[in-house]
């Protein structure tokens, strides 16, 4: 899974997958571009163990939300490494509530990092890659946007939405060398679901015929093979990394 000399952008990549599959990159050849919006301590801490692996890494805030600051993203990255080779679609948020209970901003925050930011990276990077006739995009989805969950009808919708834009994107860029595809993990052990309660946790080990959760560096496996050229026959797809859940 060689990413030797290939330039890798990974949106909301300061921690959990993100950091995960900067690293594996990293590992695998890459140089890297960390993304961040908030938390530059841990983008800075990320940049410094990618730097062990003789990598070359920068370190650049933009909230993925905002296309002006999308643009501003691709075009320093560009500066730098004068080009793009992977995009990985990470950057996610949530903010639960039932429906009765949810507000309109609750709604809005989570369509617009999640799905909208996939669609502002995706179309700023897009033009750099059809030039050059390259590219890999990968897009981090869920399983809740195929199942559906309580409490997060926002993000399911947003991530099921991210499915849709996958497709449709590969359908209009394949003839050009571009790869695009979507991953859905499933419950993996990040910052989002370490708080969950014993409970819950034990009702949804039932529902995974592994019987156990996955990590970080499971979905960071997947994505690395996505961006190598090992992956350069498979398009349009959708992997579930569930530990089973959904088969």
């Amino acid at each position: 899974m060689s990413l030797e000399g290939k330039i890798a952008l990974i949106t909301g990549s300061s921690r959990g997958i993100g950091a995960a599959t900067a690293i594996k990159f990293a590992e695998n050849g890459a140089n890297i571009v960390i993304n961040y919006n908030s938390n530059y301590k841990k983008a800075e801490e990320l940049a410094e163990k990618i730097k062990r692996f003789e990598r070359k890494v920068i370190c650049i805030k933009a909230n993925v939300a905002n296309l002006s600051e999308v643009d501003n993203l691709i075009k320093k990255t560009l500066e730098e490494f004068d080009k793009i080779d992977i995009l990985v679609n990470n950057a996610g948020i949530t903010s639960d509530k039932l429906l009765l209970r949810m507000s309109e901003d609750n709604w809005d925050k989570v369509m617009s990092t999640n799905l909208k930011g996939t669609f502002n990276c995706t179309k700023s990077v897009i033009r750099h890659m059809l030039k050059k006739r390259s590219g890999k995009i990968i897009n981090v989805s869920s399983v809740v946007g195929i199942m559906g969950n309580m409490g997060q009808s926002n993000y399911a919708a947003s991530k099921a939405g991210i499915i849709g834009f996958t497709k449709s994107i590969a359908k209009e860029v394949g003839s050009r060398g571009i790869n695009v595809n979507a991953i859905a993990p499933g419950y993996i052990e990040t910052e989002m679901t370490k708080n969950l309660s014993e409970d819950i946790r034990n009702e949804m080990l039932k529902s995974i015929p592994l019987n156990k959760f996955g990590n970080v560096e499971d979905v960071a496996n997947l994505i690395t093979f996505l961006a190598s050229d090992a992956a350069n026959y498979i398009h349009g797809q959708l992997i579930n990394v569930d530990g089973g859940m959904l088969m």
